[in-house]
């Protein structure tokens, strides 16, 4: 890993400013994210998660602070223009495809997301090889579907593709948002272990918010918590290794009221 993908320097967001529901959801928040990092985000409901991948992804632009992605300052870029960087995957699986259109169609429109206008649309025999041998990655027989309709597959298969789709334009950052949260824990497994292989086989610089403390130390080489709009914990290496579900529980139970995390 060498150099930084990703730096959020003292990023300020406020909801309802000025009134007595003002809340800070990102305080003076600070992150540098090498590339190459997979990071693991906990943190309890209103820690500030979902603020801060609104900020990465574009969506909520900061009140206060810096967002440098790849070099380039873009902290007032709107979100279609951080298209061209960011890759995002919901918890709901109908989000990230379009359901109407078939496999190989919505395949066909990731690939040329964020390319330059004038590539040709359409599914060429070519790029329908090409999906056929990614698909095979999958293990989901959707290879031998192309021409069905995305509509018609499950929440699990749907969630597969749509993180296909999203590693097929190599993003340069990958923000997973509860990904596997709506899935059947037997599936979100199946789920997790193709995200895991996908960024490691694409290098890719990934940020994954779970409600799953499990999976936040089974994945990643990082993992950091928030609280109040600040990062809490940050750690790495063989120091998340050893680390178990027990141990933050004792040290940050009182931190972690959300009880979905210390269930997982």
């Amino acid at each position: 890993m060498s150099g930084h993908m990703l730096t959020l320097k003292n990023i300020t967001k406020i909801f309802n400013h000025g009134t007595q529901d003002e809340k800070r959801a990102l305080d003076d928040f600070s992150l540098e994210v090498a590339d190459g990092d997979f990071i693991t985000i906990i943190g309890s409901n209103g820690a500030g998660k979902t603020t801060l991948l609104n900020v990465i992804a574009g969506t909520e632009a900061p009140d206060e602070g810096q967002l440098i992605v790849a070099g380039q300052d873009v902290t007032k870029w709107p979100d279609f223009q951080m298209a061209k960087y960011i890759s995002r995957v919901f918890q709901s699986p109908t989000m990230g495809t379009a359901g109407e259109m078939t496999i190989e169609e919505n395949l066909c429109m990731a690939e040329l997301r964020g390319k330059k206008r004038g590539l040709k649309w359409g599914v060429t025999r070519g790029r329908r090889s090409s999906y056929i041998e990614t698909l095979k990655v999958l293990d989901l027989g959707l290879e031998d579907r192309l021409k069905q309709s995305v509509g018609l597959l499950s929440g699990g298969q749907r969630q597969s593709l749509t993180l296909l789709m999203t590693t097929l334009a190599l993003p340069k950052v990958l923000l997973l948002d509860e990904h596997t949260a709506a899935l059947d824990p037997r599936t979100a497994t199946k789920v997790m272990d193709l995200t895991d292989s996908m960024v490691r086989k694409n290098s890719l610089t990934t940020l994954m918010v779970t409600h799953n403390m499990t999976q936040a130390l089974k994945y990643g080489n990082r993992m950091v918590m928030l609280h109040q709009g600040k990062v809490q914990l940050d750690i790495q290496g063989e120091e998340k290794q050893k680390l178990t579900v027990a141990e933050i529980v004792a040290q940050f139970g009182q931190t972690l009221k959300d009880e979905t995390l210390l269930s997982g």
